[in-house]
Order: structure tokens, then C-alpha cells, then sequence
């Protein structure tokens, strides 16, 4: 059957495809894009506090991988309402933050359970804060924004899609020799090929892909911020999707993804190191107000950039006075900012902030 754009693609080829998805030049990104990743493990490592990595990549995780489905919010928003009832954030930032919830949830369900069919439900359910199953009605399509013409249209009926979600699932826990980042890449396009859900499929196979690599124990924690390199990409990453359906171009796929691994790696590596370098002159600051190391005080600033008064009391067990004294020493050494929220003070690791949000350029090469 010859493919069309306007037509559901019932024909989607089974995994593995006919083609060889190792080739000479796949295999020598591999090596590079694992090097890369063993280097972000090692250094996720050196910082003390694993909760200050898991707290806030995974959070900027959320919030371009939202981006790339036009659900735009600000780093700033997403921090404040991050360690606190959401309530009265806006739909975006809610929308971003169970982005989040659905990340760590696969996390944890990943460590006792192989992926599955039924950890994609779940976490689509998740983004979507409503019950997610595989589509039934008929009438999905991938249009031009502008146009709106169809440019891909994904397989239709129940059974059908589950035939080839139950491939998926096999294909990733196939023994087939083929190196973990080969089948990651390969099962990334299958999924977003077969389109399972009326919403949320690219998010959730986005979130599947690092679940993917923390099986392949090649990432001990969900600290990948992959979705960015995708933003950067934008129009290429979905430009190769297309090009695996119309020509079977499966190399210039593999190779765009392995390139995001090794990139993204490698920029947060740098991102690790420039915390743990502020984490030492912040812990200076910190000896000279409290006279002492303070490891809990470090941690309250580092694991939010945001904290007030109440946090610092409790993970400290001080009194309001002292954890006030040392907030406002660290204002004054410049160590932190405050800000004047309703009838709170915020207090605000400025440098850490900044570190977090600083852009890096993680395009694709040519």
C-alpha cells in the first residue's frame, strides 16, 4: 500500500523495520551520544543532594516539552507554584506541572515494572488529568498549521492501533542486539507514528524516551532535558519524522536523535558542574552568616530556587527569629534576593535561577 498523507496509515511497517538501523555511521554516534550520557551520570553524582537535579531539570523538562506543543509558560511561574498548591496558577502552568507529576510517576512505576502499553495510558491520563485510552473515533490527522491539510494521518480503529502498540511494546523488549539508544530512537518514531491518544502523544513519548534510557540503565534518574534540543530543532525533528514514513530514511532519524543524546548531555554535564561550583560559594556564605556548614540550609535553597521563612524553619527546626537572621545575612552578603509576595517575603537564590534558565545552544549540526 503507498502511503498518503490524507489517508489513516494502516500499513505502518512492524518494528524492527526491513532496514539496517546500525549502520557504520549510526553505530559511531552511538559510542559518542553513550559517552556523553555516562559523563551526565557520573557528574549527576558530585552534587551531595540528589533532590536539587531531580527537582528542577525534570521541571524544565516539563516546561519545553509543553513548549513544543504551543503550551508556553515561564520558568518563573512554573518555580513558584512548583512547591505549593497550583490553585491559582494559570491553565498553562498547570497543564505543565502535571507534565512534571506524570514524569516522576512513570519514574517510580518504572523501577518495580517494565514499560508497557499500559504505562503510556497511564502517563498520557496523567498530562491530561482525564482518563486517556487508544482513540476509537476516526478523523485524526496531523495538519499544516496554516493550511490545515493533512501531512500525516496515523492508523485508525481500536484494533488496529493496539496491534501495532503491542508491537511496540514487544520491540522494546526485544532481544535483538540493537544498542538501547538504537531502540529508544526507533521506538520514539513508532509511537508518535502510531498516534495512539487523541492528545498528549508527543509528551508522553517524550517522557517514554527517558523512562527508556533509565531501563537500559544508562541514566539512574530522569535528569535528560531532551525536549529542548527539540525546540531548537523544531522543524528538522519533524521534518525526519516525516522523511522514516515517505522514504524509509531511518539513518538521518537515528543519527538527529543520537545527536540530541550526546548534545544534551553534554550541556548538562556543564549545567551540573556550574551548580555544584555555586553550591561551594553559596555554602561560604552560609558558614559566614550561621557560623556553621548548615548542609539543610544549602539544601532549602538549592532543591527550590524559591523559599521563605516556613521552609527554612522546618528543615532546619529553628525558631521564625533565626531563620529569619539567616535569610536576611544571605540577603546582605548578596547571596540571595527578597521579594514581597501578598504578605510572605520570597526569598530567591538569584544565581541558581539564572543557572537553571540560561539558554545553551544545542542545535543540530548541519
Amino acid at each position: 500500500m503507498t502511503w498518503e498523507a490524507d489517508k489513516p496509515y494502516d500499513e505502518l511497517p512492524a518494528l524492527p523495520p526491513s532496514a539496517d538501523l546500525e549502520t557504520k555511521a549510526v553505530l559511531k554516534a552511538t559510542i559518542a551520544a553513550r559517552a556523553s550520557l555516562a559523563a551526565l551520570d557520573q557528574a549527576s553524582k558530585r552534587i551531595p543532594n540528589p533532590t536539587v537535579l531531580i527537582n528542577s531539570i525534570p521541571l524544565l523538562e516539563a516546561q519545553a516539552s509543553s513548549e513544543i506543543e504551543n503550551i508556553v509558560t515561564t520558568a518563573d511561574e512554573l518555580f513558584k507554584f512548583a512547591q505549593e498548591d497550583s490553585g491559582n496558577a494559570s491553565p498553562a502552568v498547570k497543564e505543565t506541572l502535571r507534565y512534571r507529576t506524570a514524569l516522576f510517576a512513570g519514574y517510580e512505576s518504572a523501577k518495580s515494572r517494565p514499560l508497557s502499553v499500559t504505562t503510556a495510558v497511564q502517563i498520557c491520563s496523567m498530562i491530561k488529568q482525564r482518563d486517556m485510552n487508544v482513540r476509537k473515533r476516526p478523523g485524526t490527522y496531523i495538519g499544516n498549521p496554516v493550511t490545515k491539510r493533512a501531512i500525516y494521518t496515523p492508523p485508525s480503529g481500536e484494533e488496529t492501533i493496539r496491534d501495532k502498540l503491542s508491537n511496540w511494546e514487544q520491540f522494546i523488549h526485544s532481544s535483538l542486539g540493537l544498542d538501547p539508544l538504537v531502540v529508544m530512537a526507533a521506538a520514539h518514531y513508532q509511537f508518535e507514528a502510531i498516534h495512539p491518544f487523541e492528545d498528549g502523544n508527543g509528551r508522553t513519548g517524550r517522557i517514554l524516551n527517558v523512562l527508556l534510557l533509565i531501563n537500559a540503565g544508562l541514566l539512574e534518574s530522569p535528569i535528560l532535558y531532551l525536549s529542548r534540543y527539540i525546540i531548537e530543532n523544531k522543524t528538522t525533528y519533524y521534518d525526519l519524522l516525516l522523511r522514516v514514513t515517505t522514504d524509509g530514511d531511518w539513518e538521518r532519524w537515528l543519527l538527529f536523535i543520537l545527536e540530541g543524546l550526546r548534545v544534551t548531555a553534554e550541556a548538562t554535564v556543564q549545567k551540573i558542574d556550574a551548580i555544584y561550583d555555586l553550591q561551594n560559594s553559596t555554602q561560604n556564605a552560609i558558614r559566614a552568616v550561621t557560623k556553621s556548614n548548615n548542609a539543610d540550609l544549602l539544601a532549602v535553597l538549592f532543591e527550590q530556587p524559591y523559599c521563605r521563612i516556613s521552609n527554612v524553619m522546618a528543615r532546619c527546626n529553628v525558631s521564625r527569629p533565626t531563620a529569619t537572621a539567616w535569610l536576611n545575612g544571605l540577603v546582605a552578603a548578596n547571596a540571595l534576593m527578597d521579594v514581597r509576595v501578598g504578605r510572605e517575603r520570597l526569598f530567591i537564590n538569584t544565581a541558581f535561577f539564572e543557572l537553571l534558565t540560561r539558554a545553551e545552544n544545542i542545535s543540530a549540526r548541519p
